[in-house]
């Protein structure tokens, strides 16, 4: 990452609590913000927290939740957002842990300070923090320490307990985490350590504001473009949309995202594989308050992450872990066959699952060395996703114009990815269009061209970038020929052999 923009992503000091010190080992944490970020008396945050949820917005997100990107300003300015992406949780699930991870405002250090001398307290009670879990990740990570002045005023991780308070009935215990991080590579080794725990049994709740302190309307382009990165679950995009964002000479822009390094650790965590979904909930800014100005903003996103097997809301087909490797085991039994004795070997439908036997598109790529070599898919459904596979695993060994059939000497080093298709929707509006979790194609005239979903993630586009090129490059019709073609979503699960 560019140190000399380094500076841009860290969030600012908003306040420092006067009254409040570091506290000593086996001491309750008292809250800090009470009275400043929400009300300091029971039965006010009561009253506010029913109003905030009454306006929130009903969950539509699809799937097991693991993970929430939530603001952590005053309730006034974020707190309806806030209370949208709480409602994306499963109230009625009992959660092992609940990890709250917020950066660090008051405090600098390179790190992750996970909060293990006592519980938390708020208005509406005592919350209790799994220590034991805390000191274990301390001993097995040297990116942990359980220093308790990154939390003594610090507020991110504070504002969201009393929402969780709200709304899960019973007990339930946190991990707070205040990362003070300054560097990609150390939120990567905190998201090795945590990485365990992102499972169906805990919940994390990522603590962070978008842009700080642009006018309305940049307010509003900066936090989608970031949002948009976020969705394509890749870190890299993530840091090259910031740098981008902090380089474009957006008048007060001081930061894209203040809790980029608890966001940079969640996709760090989700990076890699193909059963986490980004679902953006709501978006404002504190612009949309009656107490806010417009001319100096807070952006503010509600993000959802979902889990489990891959489905498809709309066709409703799905694909265990299972049957995508049987789908990679029989592209590469073709390959190799294909290339070393110029036969394809013949398949028994009949010990294949109905997922495998139902028709859908599909691309097959290659890689060698990290480099394409080779990449051909069909959009039809009009034969079984095994057959489309093996055919598509030949042509693209074979039939890629851009690049010589694949040599047997070369059969070991080919990394083969399989792209499933789901049936193509047409879209009025690219608004409907969501970037790093949707492919599209376009047509004008007898022209057309695609790009899959994954090529987000590989290229850091923005979604302006990613059409144009798709038009200029794929289409041929220009780079803003996209603007009067017919434009066509889809969704891919993709999955690919290991890396070495």
């Amino acid at each position: 990452m560019d140190q000399s923009i380094l500076f841009l992503f860290v969030a600012p000091v908003l306040f420092l609590a006067s009254a409040c010190s570091a506290q000593k080992p086996g001491t309750d944490r008292p809250p800090a913000v009470a009275g400043l970020f929400y009300p300091a008396s029971r039965g006010e945050l009561d009253r506010m927290l029913t109003d905030l949820f009454s306006r929130a917005l009903p969950s539509r997100v699809n799937g097991d939740v693991v993970a929430i990107i939530v603001p952590h300003a005053g309730y006034v300015y974020s707190g309806e957002v806030a209370a949208s992406g709480y409602n994306t949780i499963d109230r009625t699930k009992r959660f092992e842990n609940i990890f709250i991870i917020g950066p660090s405002h008051t405090v600098g250090f390179e790190g992750a300070s996970v909060y293990t001398a006592g519980n938390f307290i708020t208005p509406l009670g005592t919350v209790e923090v799994n220590r034991e879990l805390g000191e274990e990740l301390i001993r097995t990570c040297r990116a942990f320490s359980n220093r308790t002045d990154a939390h003594a005023s610090e507020h991110s991780v504070e504002v969201q307990v009393p929402f969780l308070q709200h709304i899960l009935p019973g007990h339930f215990r946190i991990v707070p985490i205040v990362v003070g991080a300054n560097s990609p590579e150390t939120c990567r080794t905190i998201a090795g350590a945590l990485r365990p725990y992102l499972n169906g049994r805990n919940l994390f709740v990522i603590s962070s504001d978008f842009s700080h302190y642009p006018a309305y309307d940049d307010a509003v382009r900066v936090d989608r473009s970031t949002a948009e990165a976020i969705e394509t679950n890749s870190p890299d995009s993530l840091i090259a949309t910031m740098e981008r964002n902090a380089g474009a000479g957006i008048p007060n822009l001081a930061t894209s995202l203040c809790g980029w390094s608890a966001v940079l650790t969640l996709l760090y965590m989700t990076a890699g594989g193909t059963s986490h979904r980004f679902t953006r909930v709501q978006y404002k800014n504190s612009g949309d308050s009656p107490a806010g100005e417009r001319d100096r903003v807070v952006g503010y996103n509600a993000i959802a992450v979902s889990a489990g097997q891959e489905k498809n809301a709309e066709s409703g087909f799905s694909l265990s872990g299972a049957e995508k490797d049987t789908l990679l085991a029989i592209a590469r039994r073709t390959v190799d066959e294909f290339v070393l004795h110029g036969t394809v070997p013949d398949i028994d439908p009949r010990t294949l699952t109905a997922p495998l036997r139902t028709p859908c598109g599909a691309f097959v790529t290659l890689n060698e060395h990290g480099a394409l070599r080779g990449c051909i898919g069909r959009f039809d459904a009009a034969e079984p996703l095994y057959s489309v596979v093996q055919s598509m695993a030949v042509a693209a060994a074979s039939q890629d114009y851009r690049f010589t059939p694949v040599l047997p000497s070369e059969v070991t080093s080919i990394r083969i990815e399989i792209s499933v298709l789901t049936p193509m929707r047409r879209i009025r509006s690219i608004d409907e269009f969501h970037l790093g979790t949707q492919g599209i194609y376009m047509k004008k005239g007898a022209r057309s061209g695609t790009f899959l979903p994954q090529v987000a993630q590989e290229t850091r586009w923005t979604k302006d970038e990613f059409l144009g090129h798709c038009a200029q490059d794929k289409a041929g019709i220009g780079w803003d020929g996209w603007k009067d073609a017919d434009l066509y979503v889809y969704e891919a699960f993709v999955f690919g052999e290991p890396e070495g």
